[in-house]
């Protein structure tokens, strides 16, 4: 990219990051105010030591603004500009003190917020993104940066453009109290500035690129992690642990180099920052002694002059330090810009048509889809089925049947073609309404890390115990859920793994049962159990689809035995198609 092009990158950046944190503007410009309010505390904070020395050890008076506002009885004897030295000491601390705690009080309750909302906001686009992103970039990837890129706001909103901020106006406050001692010192202190800014600028485009690897690295080494740990029980039947422990070292070790070298970036960094702070400090003292020798400054101003100016350089070293350090954090903050740029699955149409329950009827239309734009996963599909009909389709893995059944939900959108439901393309219908028409038993029961009742309940939130309880009895599943310990509350494990397969799948039937919708989506729900479980879940699906639209992908052809239509899918294209002779309409 272009200097160009990246500063006008950087520019579009902060406006995004600046609508993201604008629900929070009161609180941040509070915090700015907060941020103002120490500079003027920190010009008072050298004046004790000043009247001591001058007014109290010395003979010179009270500088002029104390004089105006303190009393002829304390400014008149040493004994009492002595006690005025100590009070104001002691206010100024209290002062500084109470102005950190409000600081970090409300840092931290702004902070944690901001991160929330940008967390939640990418956390529910992450959910509504399509599918082939998540096939083609990995779950883990975007847990990465909901955790650990949305952060970034509040390092750059809170942690760094506030106090870059407050240090420039910080910067200015002291430059202006040196040049009324001094214009010649001021001069001289100021004249460092321009050489840490091009350092700065220097080093933050290197900084940034070093970051952006730092951060595809350790999104890599989070999913290696994830990976082994899903799927531990097949890494210990392999005996792969130690395979599975290098690609975890190999991915890190990479991080780490990446980290050293940023590491490094920041330390040259730093040395170049203290040595130009330094120069400036030494020259300023000697033109400092030099004039206290000619009595053209008093030694307590010299001291003043000198405290002024380490407060002056650490506010330029603060913003040379946050313009170098933020770019880990813009880094981070693209990443997360990146996920919201992802187009969601799919697009509702402004004027879509609301749908409480649909009868069922299917039709396909010269469906054709592709994932990448490259070779078809379906070609010209075309099938009706009236609505209580069974569907049966079959083919060779990789033949579309899984395909087909996402574009029924409308997890894709066909690329030709269309897919109809009463009638209606699934594009006039409402997402959410289209959705709540299907329930779906998969090959491999998704359960979540919750009791037997919630992720039946999964299906309907709102259902009542005894509605639960139905519905495993109608997935003959009552019977094992009675005879746990904690019955309807025991907690199933992560991915229901304290549960047996058949057990399983018998808690996603009554998750669909629950959910009592007009089509049923059953993708091989029988081929990972045994045939006396086989047995009790046929008994179930056969409850579970009366009077349902029926869609079944099964590589068994027992499966599909009763079947008003049974469908044969090929390298993505319809080979065979095959109605059922009509029977007595079924219950």
């Amino acid at each position: 990219m272009t200097g160009g092009g990246a500063r006008a990158g950087d520019r579009l950046l902060w406006r995004r990051l600046l609508r993201q944190g604008r629900p929070y503007a009161p609180h941040v410009a509070l915090l700015l105010l907060l941020g103002l309010a120490a500079t003027p505390l920190t010009l008072l904070q050298p004046y004790p030591l000043k009247i001591a020395i001058d007014s109290v050890i010395g003979d010179h008076p009270l500088p002029r603004f104390l004089e105006a506002l303190v009393p002829d009885l304390l400014a008149g004897s040493k004994e009492g500009r002595l006690a005025l030295a100590v009070v104001l000491l002691v206010g100024t601390a209290l002062l500084v003190r109470l102005q950190g705690l409000g600081t970090w009080l409300l840092t931290t309750w702004t902070s944690q917020r901001m991160v929330l909302d940008f967390r939640a906001r990418l956390f529910r686009h992450a959910q509504r993104v399509s599918l082939a992103y998540h096939d083609t970039k990995g779950t883990t990837d975007s847990s990465y940066r909901i955790l650990y890129d949305a952060p970034s706001i509040q390092h750059l909103a809170i942690d760094g453009a506030l106090p870059f901020l407050s240090s420039a106006v910080a910067f200015a406050c002291m430059l202006l109290a040196i040049a009324l001692l001094s214009l010649e010192i001021a001069a001289v202190a100021l004249a460092i500035a321009p050489l840490l800014f091009l350092a700065t600028h220097v080093y933050g485009k290197r900084l940034r690129q070093r970051w952006r690897s730092v951060k595809k690295l350790e999104s890599a080494s989070l999913s290696v992690v994830q990976e082994a740990l899903a799927a531990v029980r097949v890494v210990k039947a392999f005996g792969r642990e130690e395979r599975e422990e290098s690609r975890f070292e190999e991915v890190s070790n990479r991080g780490i180099r990446e980290n050293l070298a940023v590491a490094r970036a920041e330390s040259v960094f730093g040395i170049v920052i203290g040595l130009t702070t330094a120069v400036g400090t030494a020259a300023v003292l000697w033109i400092g002694v030099r004039r206290v020798g000619a009595q053209a400054m008093t030694v307590g101003d010299l001291l003043l002059v000198m405290a002024y100016l380490g407060h002056m350089y650490e506010p330029l070293k603060t913003m040379s330090k946050k313009l170098a350090g933020l770019q880990g954090s813009l880094a981070s903050a693209e990443r997360a810009f990146e996920l919201l740029d992802e187009a969601k699955e799919v697009a509702e149409r402004p004027d879509a048509r609301p749908l409480l329950r649909a009868r069922g009827d299917v039709r396909f239309e010269g469906v054709s889809f592709s994932y990448d734009g490259g070779r078809p996963a379906l070609e010209e599909i075309a099938f009706e089925v009236p609505a209580g009909a069974r569907v049966g389709i079959a083919g060779h893995t990789g033949a579309g049947k899984t395909t087909l059944v996402s574009l029924l939900m409308r997890f894709y959108d066909p690329t030709s073609g269309a897919v109809r439901l009463d009638g209606a393309d699934l594009r006039d219908w409402r997402l959410r309404d289209l959705r709540n028409q299907f329930a779906i038993v998969l090959q491999e029961p998704v359960l979540f890390s919750a009791s037997i009742a919630e992720n039946i309940a999964y299906a309907r939130p709102d259902a009542r115990p005894e509605e639960i309880v139905a519905a495993a009895r109608a997935a003959n599943a009552d019977e094992f859920i009675a005879r746990l310990p904690e019955g309807y509350e025991t907690p199933v494990g992560e991915r229901g793994m304290k549960l047996s397969g058949g057990e399983r799948q018998r808690i996603s039937l009554a998750r669909a049962f629950l959910k009592d919708a007009p089509v049923l989506v059953l993708d091989e729900p029988t081929s990972a159990v045994d045939p006396r479980t086989e047995e009790g879940i046929f008994a179930a699906m056969e409850r579970l689809m009366a009077g349902r639209t029926t869609f079944i992908i099964a590589h068994r052809p027992g499966t599909l035995e009763g079947c008003d239509l049974r469908l044969e899918l090929a390298r993505g294209r319809l080979v065979e198609s095959r109605a059922r002779v009509a029977e007595e309409a079924r219950p």
